[in-house]
């Protein structure tokens, strides 16, 4: 009699991979490999992003305190906030007056000294010191700089005028000098930013 070879197929049992704990090592060695590559990716992009936060000197100058008990009626001092300057002009009374007497309409940027200044506080203007036409620092924060012919600012680049409550009135600044945010911490200090 003939014998009959019968082939075994092996099963898929014996075929496939060893499990660990109901996981085969593919998967396991797929989810590392994921794994590890996504580590890469935070540790190339987190450096990339990270430099584009503020170094720390920007985020020291982000606001300044002042002490402006020692600016007298009439007097303006310029300081420096996140490498601006910055005039800080108190008003006196006729120079309130002034202000307040110009017709905003006819004005090229109009605002009210009002809308440029804290309530209660009418007599404190805080503006940015830079022209707004091409960014000169405008003169008349000083003592003995000249003011212009409306006795605020006078930019000495291109000739533009300011009066005492920082609004352009004649030359080539298409708007008022800036006012940044600014609070009163107390009758003597301001702060900025």
């Amino acid at each position: 009699m003939a014998s009959i070879d019968t082939a075994v197929e092996p099963s898929d049992s014996a075929v496939s991979e060893p499990e660990i704990g109901g996981v085969r090592r593919r998967d396991f060695i797929n989810v590392a490999a994921v794994s590890f590559a996504g580590v890469g990716v935070v540790a190339t992009v987190f450096p990339l992003v990270n430099q584009m936060n503020p170094s720390a000197d920007v985020l020291a100058l982000s606001s300044i305190e002042v002490d402006i008990s020692a600016i007298e009626p009439g007097q303006a001092i310029k300081t420096s906030w996140r490498k601006q300057p910055i005039f800080i002009r108190n008003l006196t009374a006729a120079e309130i007056t002034a202000a307040n007497s110009v017709d905003v309409s006819g004005l090229r940027d109009p605002q009210t000294l009002a809308e440029r200044t804290v309530a209660g506080k009418e007599n404190w203007l805080i503006t940015l010191g830079v022209c707004t036409h091409l960014g000169c620092v405008p003169l008349g924060a000083a003592q003995g700089e000249i003011k212009g012919e409306f006795g605020g600012y006078f930019c000495p680049c291109h000739g533009s005028h300011y009066d005492t409550a920082g609004r352009t009135r004649k030359g080539p600044a298409p708007t008022n000098l800036a006012v940044p945010e600014y609070s009163f911490l107390s009758d003597t200090v301001v702060k900025i930013g």
